[in-house]
């Protein structure tokens, strides 16, 4: 566990650090005049289905995302990931054909295959293997916006004739706006595109968190440290990270009532967790990101810190 560099404050991310760099690490270590020591504590646990792994590959192998000729179409026609560890997934899958094989993985991943993206996170993950295939929409943000970008980009590839399915590696907790948005029977035929989605991992919450999150936030304490802040990516962890806190009452499940101000401030990435811990435990967190992103995050606790002083 890293110590907090002299005179910074904690900002504990729930959340498991993404490779090769982290956004929100990148920029808690140089906002604010450097104020800050972010450390990770992984929440999630993922369990990659091998099953589904081999599938993805042997897709691959079997020139399914190469079209069969000029006039032919691919088994699919476009990759889609909306999660680091989708991507993590599918760099293990071209890992291994690249170490196995003496296919050329250009020749099975051509750069005629787009590969979707909802933000900068899964497309650096991308990039990182090198691929011919354009890697777009990291501008989108989320999966409605993404969707969207999807339908006109997708089909301008396919004018006038039929678009092959497109593979959309997820895991077993998402949302479905993005089939939805693709395969609504309110788009004429020409312009809806089908969606097959593969569960290729599982998620669930990691038993060490509690306990992991309890000795760094305490030996924080320990040290010292007065002030410390929190943030929450997913309602997955919520119940522990209170419980550890000591902010629910044993009896009711719910918040205790104030008692003064706290020393240790919860911020949410966004509405949707806000509203699990009011609606849960009747805990109101201090801050709520209007963006979900290291701006919006930093963004909430300056107005935080201004509001207070």
């Amino acid at each position: 566990m890293a110590e907090p560099s002299r005179g910074r404050t904690p900002i504990l991310l729930l959340k498991t650090k993404s490779v090769p760099t982290d956004t929100y690490e990148e920029l808690f270590l140089t906002c604010d005049n450097q104020g800050y020591a972010p450390a990770f504590v992984p929440v999630l646990e993922h369990r990659f289905k091998h099953d589904a792994l081999n599938t993805v590959r042997q897709h691959i192998l079997n020139r399914g995302m190469v079209p069969t000729s000029q006039k032919g179409l691919a088994t699919y026609g476009a990759l889609i990931f909306t999660s680091q560890r989708a991507v993590e997934a599918f760099n293990e899958v071209v890992d291994d054909i690249r170490k196995e094989n003496s296919l050329v993985v250009d020749e099975l991943l051509p750069e005629s295959l787009p590969l979707y993206v909802v933000g900068p996170a899964t497309a650096r993950g991308l990039r990182a293997l090198d691929l011919r295939c354009p890697i777009l929409g990291e501008e989108t943000g989320n999966g409605e916006a993404l969707a969207g970008f999807i339908l006109e980009h997708y089909n301008a590839l396919y004018p006038g004739v039929p678009n092959p399915p497109i593979l959309f590696m997820v895991g077993d907790k998402r949302r479905d706006i993005i089939p939805k948005t693709l395969q609504s029977e309110q788009l004429p035929s020409d312009r809806s595109a089908r969606v097959d989605e593969l569960v290729i991992y599982e998620t669930g919450e990691m038993h060490s968190f509690k306990s992991n999150f309890t000795e760094i936030w305490q030996t924080n304490a320990s040290r010292g440290i007065k002030r410390q802040w929190i943030v929450v990516f997913s309602p997955t962890g919520c119940q522990a990270m209170l419980e550890s806190l000591r902010l629910l009452d044993v009896k009711t499940g719910k918040a205790k009532k104030p008692d003064g101000a706290r020393d240790i401030l919860i911020v949410t990435i966004g509405p949707t967790t806000r509203d699990y811990l009011i609606n849960e435990f009747d805990f109101i967190p201090d801050v709520v990101a209007e963006r979900p992103s290291p701006e919006g995050i930093a963004e909430g606790i300056r107005a935080f810190i201004e509001q207070q002083s």
